[in-house]
């Protein structure tokens, strides 16, 4: 089957956050909607056909999670990834945000230090400063056009913290981290007796010249890492809110169990269950070709800002539908704040793209465009940048 990423869909009107939430958002509807997280492909065949048949039965009463779905993210994890998991290792959870939330709840105390890395995405700073913990900055270098990690600053951030929240492929950076660099990381947690959260969410968006490696299978004692999985961004179903999170130690299970519970959270949706197990089951060839797709328009947007918008930089993502650019020569050029920065795209150029600074300060002058949209739209969204920077 041969899938058609070209096809603009009109989303207006369907209670879309990134297209119906402009207004609130940028203060105006006006704007290419290129920021929110999400993508406006259709999801694989599978997934609506499931999703059709279970509306047709008429009785949407709680849920259980059948081995099925088990069973198809296990299958998933070990033909993608080369990881064999355990069906007791997996817990079920109502998104994976909801899951940092109660990760740091459950993995630290009161008070506790938890690491992460700027930028990175907002909801890992606000789980830990929601949830009275400290957060501890160990800020991602850019060196050369590539971001890496601090490693000797990561041991001083160490010594005094008990969690570690990772993004792995990162968001919004776009790293893919090698092995070396896991191993080091790996190295420095086991010395320290840190618990990592792995948010491995974006695993199944790599470019072909990159390859994600999963944390837990190279660490010699995994009971110490805890690993976020969801079909929500690699098959655009975010808003079903269904994810796994894997882990291996039975203890390290109960703690998160019980900061579920403590709360009264459910995961269980009829619809979020189908949806899960079937793209899962039969989404594999149509990700085969978005990932060809999203590297064409990723390596197209690299080519028209080198030719047309010089002053603007792309940090090539390895992985995720996620661009992060670099604008500080810019902002420069036009003496600009990220305030004023984002005033020009949103009420200039006309393009809603997620401002840095939502990243942390590490993001100042830098600005996330999301290409999970037919090439045209990026394409028009990009000349509109062109127009309003040198009026042709």
């Amino acid at each position: 089957m041969i899938f058609d990423f070209s096809r603009e869909i009109n989303r207006t009107d369907t209670g879309s956050l990134k297209h119906d939430g402009r207004e609130g958002v940028f203060g105006t509807s006006e704007v290419a909607p290129l920021w929110v997280a999400d993508m406006d492909f259709p999801a694989p065949p599978s997934v609506t056909a499931a999703l059709i048949a279970r509306a047709h039965h008429p009785v949407y009463g709680y849920t259980l999670y059948p081995d099925s779905l088990y069973q198809s993210l296990i299958d998933w994890l070990k033909r993608r990834h080369g990881w064999e998991v355990q069906q007791d290792w997996i817990v079920m959870c109502p998104g994976v945000v909801p899951t940092i939330h109660a990760s740091v709840m459950a993995y630290t105390d009161p008070g506790g230090s938890v690491i992460v890395q700027p930028p990175v995405y907002s909801p890992f700073f606000s789980a830990v400063t929601g949830t009275g913990r400290e957060l501890v900055l160990n800020p991602l270098l850019l060196e050369g056009g590539r971001y890496r990690i601090d490693f000797d600053h990561l041991e001083e951030c160490a010594s005094g913290a008990s969690l570690m929240l990772l993004c792995s492929p990162h968001n919004p950076v776009g790293r893919v981290w090698s092995k070396t660099e896991l191993n080091r990381l790996l190295t420095i947690a086991q010395r320290h007796d840190l618990v990592i959260l792995s948010d491995e969410i974006h695993a199944d968006l790599v470019y072909p010249e990159n390859r994600h490696t999963t944390l837990s299978l190279l660490a010699e004692n995994s009971a110490n890492i805890v690993t976020a999985v969801a079909p929500s961004k690699t098959f655009n179903i975010p808003g079903l809110n269904l994810s796994a999170l894997i882990v291996q130690d039975p203890k390290r299970r109960a703690s998160i169990v019980r900061a579920f519970d403590t709360v009264h959270v459910s995961a269980s949706n009829p619809f979020s269950v189908a949806a899960f197990e079937a793209a899962y089951r039969g989404g594999g060839e149509w990700l085969d070709q978005l990932i060809i797709y999203l590297r064409d328009t990723r390596d197209f947007v690299e080519g028209y800002l080198s030719t047309h918008l010089p002053e603007i930089r792309l940090i090539k993502p390895e992985g995720t539908y996620l661009l992060w650019l670099d604008c500080r020569d810019l902002a420069k050029s036009f003496g600009k704040s990220d305030s004023q920065m984002k005033h020009f795209f949103v009420n200039e150029a006309h393009v809603g793209m997620s401002p840095g600074t939502l990243f942390g300060e590490a993001g100042s002058g830098f600005m996330r465009m999301n290409i999970g949209a037919p090439r045209q739209v990026i394409a028009a969204a990009l000349e509109s940048i062109k127009r309003a920077r040198y009026g042709s």
